[in-house]
């Protein structure tokens, strides 16, 4: 039995009281989920957010921010202004209580906003605790009003300033704390041009401008077309069934439902559910309501075209979703989403409300563009049919309990730990690197997967074709986690997937395949940061008949280069002035690797497998919109937009001579 503690000492002096703010300076994660790069950029969308909600609301029509040279942001609409009277709540101006207050603002009812992307009231207030300075200017009938803090607190309480030729609207300007962002207080330009285009495809009619005050960099944005643009935007690249885009906007009761669909000709979904403009990559209400009245209005449409017969099992959801491209966005009064991150939206009637809309209005488009209608079902019904090719295909190759080794590939040199939080998998380029790569390795950690020539590229194939290509299927059963409907992270054998190929054209061919599979078929183990790309050495370098050192590309060689100069002439060493700089670093041997099979297995686990001297670069999808486009640009069916690619970039490659 434990003995249970005794302490007569714990009483109320030991209960910490936290005021204003101090919660979010003490326990910063809690409000914006973490306080590395992810959290500081969003702080710009915290206070950004309130802006765009003006726009939604329909009291502003423009909105500019700016990156400051000195590290701040300045974010400024047009909107009505915050208020600037006293809060008789609070006993403070309302413009004081929205910045310093927790839960304080105007989006919990009593018209304040009808629809709003905020819904804790805490992110001006938040920001502010988290900022080394704040400064707040508002415009209210042409008169100019200014306040400021520091880290949450007022230091210059509110003044007028007098009049402006600004009829109304709001600017903010902040600095985030170094104290709290540790890792980093710079902005990322490409991050704010990224959100702020989102915004402006999804606030149809809004003017969006970003400018970079350290390089001069900007960019504005204005899509009168909405969410029909964005979707536009999103098949750019792809062949699509039909030039039209199927849109419809209806309200129901207090809230809106917004819809774009378009289809295209690839084998990928891209559905981007939101709600009051925050996305919710988890779904929701809205996107079972869209998926659900989808899959009705096609199946029904197909049945009474005649294109499914009587005797046909319906369509399902995953064959009608096949190179499917929509956006669902909806407003509503009240929206409940999952925490903070709002990743999910749990409204019961909004799935109603999207299911209303798609019946009705989706069934009037199929019924007046019979053409498309006739395209959409029979791309539906060639996805029927490789569903169940891939089903028996899939059978055939993948059985559950892989984790057991039961069904790994021959192949595969596994390693000997079963636990996947430290075991890694090397894909090797190549028989002779496998070989080298096999013995060289540390067995108990590291597994080897060689592959043999080039993979499939899953961009042109559907399922059944993948599950043919022997690669691939090694690949899947090496992984243990499955695929397509049976996918299941939870299996994954390596928490390391590293890929290892020639650091030559070829090379990087293979890596671009291996990487368009991950991202196509189990983006969930690159979003996880499983994903690694192996940097082997560029060069071999030895001095002297016992000096060796590797460079993994060409500033490495040259700073190596000085340093043994540098040595040489410390010690007396006379060096040759001649412009051969090898000769000068007493260089006896310099190797430039054309492949990994040119080295043997000490030197692959020296340079590029042993953990502590290795390069390992981890695959990160920070823009999941432009890897999409970029894996349809170079792997897709259009030559002439991977031939321009090349082009454009042709200037930035370096072509030289050995010096050996």
């Amino acid at each position: 039995m434990v003995k249970q503690k005794v302490d007569n000492s714990y009483d109320g002096s030991q209960i910490q009281v936290l005021e204003g703010l101090e919660p979010v300076r003490k326990r910063p994660g809690m409000y914006i989920g973490s306080t590395g790069y992810d959290g500081v950029h969003h702080l710009i969308k915290e206070i950004a957010d309130n802006s765009i909600d003006e726009a939604i609301a329909g009291y502003a029509s423009r909105i500019d921010v700016a990156i400051l040279e000195d590290g701040g942001v300045t974010v400024t609409d047009d909107g009505r202004g915050v208020p600037v009277d006293n809060n008789a709540k609070t006993g403070l101006s309302t413009v004081e209580t929205v910045y310093t207050v927790l839960h304080a603002g105007g989006k919990f009812g009593n018209g304040g906003y009808k629809v709003s992307s905020g819904l804790h009231g805490v992110g001006s207030s938040v920001v502010n605790a988290l900022s080394t300075r704040m400064i707040v200017e508002v415009v209210r009938d042409s008169q100019l009003y200014r306040i400021e803090f520091a880290q949450g607190v007022t230091t210059m309480p509110l003044k007028k300033l007098g009049k402006t030729d600004r009829r109304t609207g709001t600017t903010v300007t902040f600095y985030p704390d170094p104290t709290i962002f540790k890792e980093t207080v710079e902005f990322d330009y490409k991050w704010v041009v990224n959100y702020l285009r989102h915004q402006a495809y999804l606030t149809k009619g809004i003017y969006v401008s970003v400018v970079d005050n350290r390089t001069n960099e900007r960019e504005a944005f204005y899509f009168e077309g909405g969410i029909q643009s964005y979707v536009k935007h999103l098949n750019i690249g792809k062949d699509v069934v039909a030039d039209d885009i199927f849109y419809v906007e209806r309200q129901i009761e207090d809230s809106v439902v917004e819809v774009a669909v378009q289809y295209n000709e690839t084998f990928v979904e891209i559905v981007k559910p939101f709600a009051n403009n925050v996305l919710t990559p988890d779904g929701g209400t809205h996107l079972v309501g869209f998926r659900s009245a989808l899959t009705r209005v096609i199946n029904d449409y197909a049945r009474k075209s005649g294109l499914l017969k009587e005797k046909e099992e319906n369509l399902s959801g995953d064959d009608i979703r096949e190179g499917l491209t929509a956006i669902i966005l909806v407003k509503l009064p009240d929206p409940q989403f999952e925490g903070q991150t709002k990743n999910k939206l749990g409204n019961p009637e909004v799935r109603r409300y999207v299911e209303q809309v798609m019946n009705e209005y989706f069934s009037y488009y199929l019924d007046e563009n019979p053409n498309v209608a006739k395209k959409i079902v029979g791309k539906a019904l060639l996805a029927a049919r490789a569903r169940k090719a891939a089903r028996a295909a899939r059978d055939n190759v993948i059985r559950k309990g892989a984790l057991d080794g039961m069904s790994l590939p021959g192949k595969l040199s596994d390693c000997s730990s079963k636990d996947p939080s430290e075991s890694e998998l090397y894909i090797v380029e190549g028989e002779s690197a496998g070989g080298s790569a096999k013995s060289g390795r540390d067995s108990r950690t590291q597994a080897i997967l060689p592959l043999r020539g080039k993979v499939l590229n899953v961009e042109r194939a559907r399922l059944d074709r993948m599950l043919g290509n022997t690669e691939i299927v090694n690949l899947i059963k090496a992984l243990g986690v499955g695929i397509s409907d049976q996918f299941d992270i939870s299996g994954l054998r390596y928490h390391r997937i590293i890929i290892m190929t020639d650091a030559d054209v070829d090379g990087s061919h293979i890596s671009t395949l291996l990487l368009t599979f991950l991202f196509r078929y189990m983006k969930e183990v690159v979003d996880g940061g499983y994903v690694y790309l192996a940097k082997p050495p560029l060069y071999l370098m030895r001095a002297g008949t016992s000096k060796k050192f590797y460079a993994y590309n060409d500033e490495e060689k040259e700073a190596i280069l000085d340093q043994l100069i540098a040595d040489r002439k410390v010690k007396g060493t006379q060096v040759d002035d001649a412009s051969d700089r090898n000769k000068q670093a007493g260089l006896t041997a310099l190797q430039r690797y054309k492949g990994l099979g040119e080295m043997d297995a000490e030197q692959l686990w020296d340079t590029t497998m042993n953990p502590e001297n290795r390069v390992l670069i981890q695959v990160k999808v920070e823009d999941a919109e432009k890897a999409d486009a970029i894996f349809t640009k170079l792997m897709g069916d259009q030559v002439d937009l991977r031939k321009g690619f090349i082009q454009s970039r042709a200037k930035f490659v370096k072509l030289e001579e050995l010096d050996v």
